[in-house]
């Protein structure tokens, strides 16, 4: 049986998961912002190495904006 991961854990892999999904799509920090309507210094925090905690609504937008599913974005 796998040991369940804690929340900092998966905080830092969603952190992972961000950037490297942004850079994929070549976008900046700032354009990615811009595009779901969220401040840029938030957003760079939830690709840093202490990341916030995310609501479900924040995943959805910033889901859309990588087009992709949320169930995708969470997928690590």
């Amino acid at each position: 049986m796998s040991k369940a991961k804690s929340t900092p854990q998966i905080r830092l892999q969603l952190a992972k998961q961000l950037k490297t999904l942004r850079k994929k799509l070549g976008l900046t920090q700032e354009e990615i912002s811009e595009k779901i309507g969220m401040d840029i210094r938030y957003y760079q925090r939830l690709e840093s190495a202490k990341p916030n905690a995310v609501k479900i609504d924040t995943i959805e937008k910033i889901s859309k904006a990588l087009k992709i599913s949320p169930s995708e974005l969470l997928d690590f």
